[in-house]
């Protein structure tokens, strides 16, 4: 899976961008995001308040309840306002 940090979550978390492999068990975009709060004190500060982080799965706009598989790429960043 690659996995793509944008914004403030890239800069907590340390990285941009990584391809990882996942757990059997990550069935969700939100299951993704407990694993990734258990890989270290920059992703859990990252991912510490969901309604703080938007997805997007396979460059679609996605809620945390969206499914993932090992093969899609998911990008992590904050809300985007307009204006």
């Amino acid at each position: 899976m690659k996995i793509l940090y944008f914004a403030w979550v890239r800069e907590k978390t340390g990285i941009g961008e990584e391809t990882v492999n996942i757990p059997d068990d990550i069935r969700t975009a939100r299951d993704l995001v407990v694993w990734l709060k258990g890989r270290g004190e920059g992703f859990a500060a990252a991912f510490a308040d969901d309604a703080l982080v938007r997805v997007a799965v396979n460059q679609e706009y996605a809620t945390l309840d969206e499914p993932v598989s090992p093969g899609d790429e998911v990008a992590f960043f904050p809300p985007v306002t307009g204006g």
